[in-house]
């Protein structure tokens, strides 16, 4: 297992993430996973002792049920809270309450609290912000989660699920403040699904900005059981079709993955979740796991290098389609190019 900086903090995380969003089932979750205690203590303890010291969860996750899960888990094996990066997140629903969503000072405080309560610990090491609020000002936002910082209950804050803008908006309200900052990102991005690349993944580069993508494998459409031939599988997607990619292009893109998969004697899954792990901006790839099986292959993975000629060959199958501005900005930036020799 290797260790990559969170962005620009100099805290050092494992390059896969293990995620906790299997655990518990409750209503919605259901379609998720169904995991009871003694399942995710396995799953923490195999992840730990592959090398993981990174663990992502959130309220959300079967309505505190997961985090509840993890924190058990974690007190019963014994282990160091210190060897531990720990994630949580707020921003969803989690009760009938008016104010029990979003990202105002109100639910904010009131979320942190009672995550940690159910993890059993004082503190988190990254709170991400789980998606948009639209009726809370993002100053508004930005002021309760550096005051939340300040208080000890948090180390870290980061953003999942946000317009590169509105993040960027976020970082300068900020830095004007001298207000704590977004270190992490948390998106969708899989190589079939590759929509980050238009402006959150440069983004982040530019920033320094920790990446952690989330659903590598597309919702598991690219775990190698469909195919053209085999479009309903028993798996999540039969009856939980999310993320939203385009099938047809997914179906190609498995087909390059087989075939590249053979000369490494690896998994569809193992593949897709490598080429996830050599994109550039890339820090931590989160991923889930419903038995150890499922969590030795995924951690497998990181022990696949692909060849230059096997990226190519993927990258071009799985390209974005050019949009605007980033055609144009391509086309009138070629007199500006550095050339060195």
């Amino acid at each position: 297992m290797k260790y990559n900086l969170f962005g620009s903090t100099g805290l050092l995380v494992s390059e896969l993430c293990f995620g906790t969003m299997t655990f518990g089932g409750e209503g919605y979750w259901k379609a998720i996973g169904e995991l009871k205690q003694d399942d995710a203590t396995a799953l923490i303890k195999g992840s730990v002792d592959a090398g993981i010291n990174f663990i992502d969860t959130a309220n959300i996750y079967s309505y505190g049920e997961s985090e509840r899960l993890l924190g058990n888990a974690i007190k019963s094996l014994g282990l160091k809270r210190h060897d531990l990066v720990v994630a949580t997140k707020l921003r969803g629903r989690m009760g009938e309450g008016q104010n029990n969503a979003g990202l105002s000072r109100y639910h904010i405080f009131q979320s942190i609290d009672e995550s940690l309560l159910r993890l059993q610990m004082d503190h988190v090491d990254i709170l991400y912000v789980h998606g948009v609020d639209p009726l809370t000002p993002i100053e508004q936002t930005m002021r309760a989660l550096n005051d939340i910082v300040n208080t000890g209950k948090v180390r870290y804050i980061a953003v999942c699920n946000w317009p590169a803008w509105m993040v960027m908006k976020a970082q300068g309200i900020a830095a004007l403040n001298g207000w704590h900052k977004f270190e992490g990102l948390q998106y969708f991005y899989s190589v079939a699904g590759r929509d980050a690349e238009r402006e959150v993944l440069p983004m982040a580069l530019e920033e320094r900005l920790a990446v952690m993508p989330w659903s590598p494998l597309a919702g598991g459409f690219m775990s190698g059981k469909y195919s053209r031939e085999i479009q309903k599988s028993g798996g999540r997607r039969d009856n939980f079709d999310f993320p939203i990619i385009d099938k047809e292009k997914a179906y190609d893109i498995i087909d390059a993955l087989q075939e590249i998969s053979k000369s490494h004697n690896a998994s569809v899954a193992e593949i897709a979740l490598a080429w996830v792990r050599h994109q550039p901006a890339v820090t931590s790839t989160i991923i889930g796991a419903k038995n150890i099986q499922q969590l030795n292959d995924n951690i497998h993975s990181t022990e696949i290098k692909l060849a230059e000629e096997e990226l190519k060959k993927l990258n071009d199958i799985s390209a974005l389609r050019k949009e605007y501005p980033g055609w144009m900005v391509e086309r009138m930036s070629g007199d500006r190019q550095l050339h060195q020799k």
